[in-house]
């Protein structure tokens, strides 16, 4: 039937039993995803080509990661942001970030393709209204754009760099803002996709080559693909329900890899929840960008 979204199904790659896997980003160059788990302050470096994956502690929760354009990580982490300058080296502060605020820890983020790496806030006991989506810039300046945000999620940017997608997972929708890339800021919002709280709750996103958002539902079972008019023309079945972000890898960006997340208690209709997934949907993604500090 016309209008009826493509399905597909995402395929265990990972066994990796995260308590809280989130934030993956494909590094082109080595052919590695990196993720986090961030209730165990890890950051780690998946290769689906051998299934290796290690990892590393950052001494606190961690929400996201970014690749640098000079090699190594940018890192948000519950202080603030830090950099990992290889895998080998040991993490160093870089800007903090509410770091008077014991009650707040720093989650999602993404790098713009000016070389800016965007990170928000949250309360650790999901109180409404105590975070802020943060901008940092490349020489360590760090500015708020965004405050009163409650769980600060998926940020992406649409090809032609015009629009920022933005997710507060506790308003249950995609909004979208426009964007100006050469000053970094943003401006008119409005809603482009609400979710039926029934079906689960936005988490993290990205987008393709086409400009279509895939967004992680957490309690949802799916990835949904939606339109920039933000029609749903697609759906990836995880079995899983904390479905959390995806992000584009593979050789030709054609494979999209899906963090999770396990449930408080063992679910045995869950046997792989917290392992890191991937669909072959025939769609290409874009390269992450990379931060320019």
């Amino acid at each position: 039937m016309a209008g009826t979204p493509e399905r597909w199904q995402a395929e265990l790659v990972l066994r990796a039993g995260a308590a809280l896997g989130e934030g993956p980003v494909w590094d082109e160059s080595a052919g590695v995803l990196y993720w986090v788990d961030i209730d165990r302050c890890e950051v780690h470096r998946f290769d689906p080509v051998t299934g290796e994956d290690r990892s590393v502690d950052v001494g606190e929760p961690v929400g996201s990661v970014g690749l640098r354009a000079g090699g190594g990580l940018v890192v948000a982490r519950k202080s603030g942001f830090a950099l990992l300058d290889s895998w080998e080296s040991t993490i160093r502060p870089y800007a903090a970030v509410e770091s008077g605020r014991e009650e707040t820890r720093m989650n999602d983020g993404a790098c713009d393709s000016r070389g800016r790496f965007w990170a928000g806030t949250m309360h650790v006991a999901g109180a409404p209204g105590h975070g802020s989506l943060y901008r940092l810039d490349p020489d360590g300046l760090v500015t708020r754009l965004l405050p009163g945000v409650s769980i600060s999620n998926g940020i992406a940017w649409s090809p032609d760099d015009g629009t920022m997608y933005y997710v507060d997972t506790s308003t249950g929708g995609i909004d979208a803002f426009d964007f100006d890339a050469a000053t970094g800021t943003i401006g008119r919002r409005r809603r482009l996709v609400t979710v039926d709280p029934a079906d689960g709750s936005p988490d993290g996103l990205v987008v393709d080559e086409a400009g279509c958002l895939w967004v992680g539902l957490w309690e949802g079972w799916v990835v949904r693909r939606y339109a920039v008019d933000g029609r749903l023309t697609g759906v990836i079945d995880v079995p899983v329900a904390r479905v959390t972000k995806c992000a584009f890898g593979g050789p030709e960006l054609g494979d999209l890899y899906i963090t999770t997340a396990s449930p408080e208690e063992p679910d045995p209709a869950q046997p792989h929840a917290g392992g890191v997934f991937r669909a072959r949907t025939g769609v290409r993604g874009v390269r992450a960008g990379r931060f320019a500090g």
